[in-house]
């Protein structure tokens, strides 16, 4: 059997704080809000598309929003999910570039080539300039379309950028994580540069303005000046509440009771996100765009618990395939469900976004084979039975291979050291090495942070390369069965060796010093020309850049950094 090893408290002591009390079940926080006979009319026609607002946020745990019993406060999240209906069975991807991948593509990794980690500033790679976007379906079904936010998608050349990919407009970051006041960005020691764009310009001017404000006016702006009788697609990627851990001070001494540095700030930046989202909200009311309007709100990923994020009562955290790294916050807001004031535990993915807005603005998607994604609005607004069954969570060959994983240990039709998951029915399967596999609770001690993150751990899985769950009645992996059920395992392998041969090879190539942000300006942004084509094309090995030079000192440092522990790793992307 499991052994856990408690650090420093005991369960009783945890118990009496709370945080093993949360029953999967318990009415007050996730089941459904009592409902007025009156709210189960039919909704307003749909004599036009709806307008479509999408609200992403950055490394936002589970835990972190007051209806899953947090301690941070979220009232406009906690009363648009209230309203609309809670996504309770919702799953994302357990980094920043690929949930956004699928999001915008409707397809898993696996086929867009971007399984392995980030899109990394330096790295000649993009959203595969083939896919047809999300925004750019859109476009096709008469929408006017508009990013604020963080990209993340790539963008060594002009046609990887948000305004060649579907965008109308665009004001945000192309990389993974700047400062949220000067929007700095280091990709290493003195590899440095600003990164806010408007459309493809370099935005210097709106230095110094909290990103999150900056944001959600921005929203607000394109929404008055616009026509609410002609349908929009706005896509509020937040940076918030990733890392740097920054917020205005108004909002840490809310939390100025909180023992934990990392939580207070992490806590204030989340309340803040939280307002910010109640502007964007009124501005829909006030500009007339409400009545006609889908509002969805989404993670990208886990939370950092080492950043003052928490998963809790979820295993893992961010950049792992445990529920922790990949089991979202999720809801959808709109006049226009038939069934509000609901919970659905209908299995969504984020893939699923793609052909369901798309469906709802009367789009085509008969020229889109080959989704990944599937319609799942009649689960979300008549709670009908979703049409997904199953879940390829990922399949990374380049990620480190498990020790003690072999073909032997996968009947000899898998190979268990590869780092892969996938989810059928109501079982899960992990091979390989999933990633930091600990239960954390919230940090809310002084103390914590030299202890923390050894709080509850398993220690009878450092041998293991294959691990089978039934998350409905087990949500947070206690019990492998995956010794008593090798008929279960057995079924699931063979779920992925179907997938992987489906698979397109890694698009994941070497750092090139042309992209340092000294050769383009001092910001980050596109460089290299239209001339270079693709680094990579249908499905061959890497080519080998043109422009070969000599390797200075600074990108000799690229192996070290790249050595650094996972916990520094993940904690950057």
């Amino acid at each position: 059997m499991a052994v856990y090893a408690l650090t420093g408290f005991s369960l009783v002591s945890l118990l009496s704080f709370g945080y093993l009390s949360w029953d999967w079940m318990k009415p007050s926080l996730v089941a459904d809000v009592a409902t007025d006979p009156m709210e189960k009319s039919l909704p307003p026609t749909f004599t036009r598309p709806p307008h479509i607002i999408f609200i992403l946020t950055d490394d936002q745990g589970y835990h972190d929003v007051g209806y899953h019993g947090s301690d941070i406060q979220t009232p406009t999240l906690d009363r648009l999910a209230a309203e609309g209906v809670k996504l309770e069975n919702y799953y994302i991807q357990p980094i920043c570039t690929p949930s956004r991948s699928q999001l915008i593509t409707g397809r898993y990794q696996i086929h867009t080539g971007l399984q392995h980690s980030i899109i990394r500033p330096r790295q000649p790679n993009c959203l595969p300039l083939d896919q047809v976007t999300l925004p750019q379906k859109l476009q096709e079904a008469g929408y006017s379309t508009h990013m604020v936010g963080k990209w993340h998608l790539g963008f060594y050349k002009k046609e990887c950028l948000p305004t060649r990919r579907g965008f109308d407009t665009f004001l945000g970051s192309l990389t993974g994580n700047v400062d949220y006041y000067t929007y700095d960005n280091c990709d290493g020691p003195g590899i440095c540069g600003y990164d806010l764009h408007e459309g493809e310009d370099v935005a210097w001017d709106q230095s110094g303005k909290y990103s999150t404000f900056l944001y959600a006016q921005r929203v607000s702006k394109i929404l008055a000046s616009h026509s609410p009788k002609e349908p929009i697609f706005i896509y509020v990627a937040f940076q918030a509440v990733h890392t740097p851990l920054q917020s205005p001070k108004e909002y840490i001494y809310r939390y100025r009771s909180m023992g934990n540095v990392a939580r207070r700030k992490y806590a204030a930046m989340v309340t803040c996100m939280d307002e910010a989202v109640k502007n964007i909200t009124w501005a829909l009311k006030k500009y007339g765009y409400y009545d006609n309007s889908v509002i969805v709100f989404s993670t990208d990923n886990g939370g950092q618990t080492f950043s003052g994020g928490s998963n809790w009562p979820l295993r893992g955290r961010k950049g792992t395939y445990w529920e922790g790294g990949v089991r979202g916050i999720g809801f959808v807001h709109s006049p226009l469900i038939k069934r509000k004031r609901r919970t659905s535990w209908a299995l969504v993915h984020i893939t699923d976004w793609y052909p369901t807005l798309v469906s709802l603005a009367r789009g085509n998607l008969s020229n889109v084979p080959g989704l990944d994604g599937y319609n799942v609005w009649p689960a979300i607004s008549e709670g009908k039975e979703s049409p997904r069954t199953e879940i390829l969570h990922n399949i990374d060959p380049l990620y480190n291979h498990a020790k003690y994983g072999s073909l032997e240990d996968g009947f000899g039709i898998w190979n268990t050291a590869v780092q892969a998951s996938i989810r059928v029915g109501e079982w899960k399967l992990l091979t390989g090495d999933p990633g930091y596999s600990d239960w954390i609770p919230p940090q809310t001690l002084t103390n914590f942070p030299g202890s923390w993150w050894n709080l509850e751990r398993l220690t009878d899985g450092l041998r293991k390369s294959v691990w089978l769950f039934n998350i409905t009645a087990d949500p947070y992996e206690r019990y492998d069965l995956s010794d008593q059920r090798p008929d279960v395992v057995r079924t699931l392998l063979m779920r992925l060796v179907h997938y992987n041969q489906t698979a397109i090879p890694v698009r994941y190539p070497a750092e090139n010093p042309r992209a340092h942000p000294d050769f383009n300006g001092g910001a980050w942004g596109p460089w290299a020309s239209e001339d270079d084509g693709e680094e990579w094309e249908g499905g061959r090995e890497p080519l080998k850049s043109r422009n070969k030079k000599k390797k200075c000192k600074i990108c000799k440092l690229r192996s070290f950094f790249r050595k650094l522990n996972t916990r520094l790793m993940s904690n950057r992307i």
